[in-house]
């Protein structure tokens, strides 16, 4: 299972506004088939397509942190 943060899920209107579009199916793919994945403390990075995603996983829940565009 797959939740946002609060912080995320307004981060999609912070992005908006700056005119840069992320979808959630954007940042579930990530998160579910990342091309590229770290681990960084208590926290794992996972980058697909121009979007990395910082999140955490507790048994079986995602939670994610926050996401943004990054060059490829």
């Amino acid at each position: 299972m797959i939740r946002f943060t609060k912080y995320a899920e307004q981060k999609f209107d912070i992005l908006n506004k700056h005119k840069v579009f992320i979808t959630r199916e954007q940042v579930e793919d990530a998160v579910n088939l990342p091309e590229k994945l770290e681990k960084k403390n208590k926290y794992l990075l996972a980058r697909k397509e121009g979007v990395k995603v910082i999140y955490k996983k507790e048994s079986e829940i995602i939670n994610i942190i926050t996401f943004y565009p990054v060059k490829n």
